[in-house]
């Protein structure tokens, strides 16, 4: 389902960076093993989504109930190649050659995830951090970065080696922190000096770590201190479609809101918005624009 346009002026080039595709199943079936089963959400939905809310630009992640098929990420890549980018889930057995096609279609990172389900176990169908090290030479190679899905209590204590990996690392959602505990936890004062290096970008979906729909407030202390760390290493992203968020899934012109509403300098906002994706995934000038009308 499309999102109604935002009262809000985007900046151009606008980018949401992180999103799923997932569907038709009828060309795309989920993983048999797999975690959850979610709702189709396919690349026309999405785009009409972008469209809609006054979005230039996306990133697709790709979501572990394809296990490691990564399909359905790379055929809606290649049809869009100047819009999208993408970032898929691979292990140490993919070949040099599947790497470069996935190159050639606009995949620039893998993830890497150490988030459990209710169950208690890494989610069947994503990659541990395990796999980054055998990785890294390769993913360094081809410029792509590593995105890291994990608690900030095992971010703060891997970082050290993962840093030693001379790659980009992209942390998900605020770093996933201890929200209760604050800007002060010590695992979170971890990510934002790691964020002072350079090397460590971090996705401001702040509705994966808040549990207070619609406004976020117990987030926003986090927010605010890695807004004060580095501007230029931050992303924003919906995480449309909302996988497992029931009554508290969000829009995605509420969570622009939420963001204009917390970040009121133009020069942060383009820079969160549209600079920055644009270094790091490596788009072009901001040729295609949306229409928010």
């Amino acid at each position: 389902m499309s999102s109604p346009a935002p009262a809000l002026a985007l900046p151009p080039g606008s980018c949401d960076c992180h999103a799923h595709v997932l569907g038709p199943y009828a060309r795309f079936p989920l993983a048999a093993q797999r975690a959850y089963s979610p709702p189709e959400a396919p690349l026309e939905s999405y785009l009409r989504m972008l469209a809609g809310s006054g979005l230039a630009r996306g990133v697709l992640v790709h979501p572990s109930a394809y296990g490691l098929d990564c399909s359905a990420l790379r055929a809606a890549l290649r049809a869009n190649p100047e819009r999208l980018r993408g970032v898929a889930v691979i292990d140490a057995t993919v070949s040099d050659e599947d790497l470069d096609q996935m190159h050639g279609e606009g995949v620039r990172a893998a993830r890497f995830t150490e988030t459990s389900s209710t169950a208690g176990q890494r989610f069947p169908g994503s990659v541990g951090l395990d796999q980054l090290p055998l990785l890294a030479p390769r993913l360094r190679r081809r410029g792509w970065h590593a995105q890291l899905w994990a608690p900030a209590s095992r971010l703060a204590a891997e970082l050290p080696a993962l840093l030693r990996l001379e790659l980009p690392l992209v942390i998900d959602h605020l770093g996933s922190p201890a929200t209760r505990r604050g800007p002060l936890d010590p695992a979170f004062q971890a990510l934002r000096v790691a964020l002072r290096s350079g090397q460590v970008w971090i996705k401001l979906t702040v509705q994966r770590a808040s549990s207070d729909f619609p406004h976020y407030a117990d987030v926003r202390a986090l927010f605010d201190a890695l807004l004060a760390e580095r501007t230029d290493r931050l992303l924003w992203g919906s995480d449309w479609p909302f996988l497992n968020m029931a009554e508290c899934t969000p829009t995605v012109p509420q969570l622009l809101g939420t963001f204009f509403s917390w970040v009121s300098d133009a020069a942060t906002r383009q820079a969160i918005l549209a600079d920055n994706p644009r270094a790091l995934f490596g788009f072009g000038p901001p040729i295609i624009e949306a229409s928010a009308s």
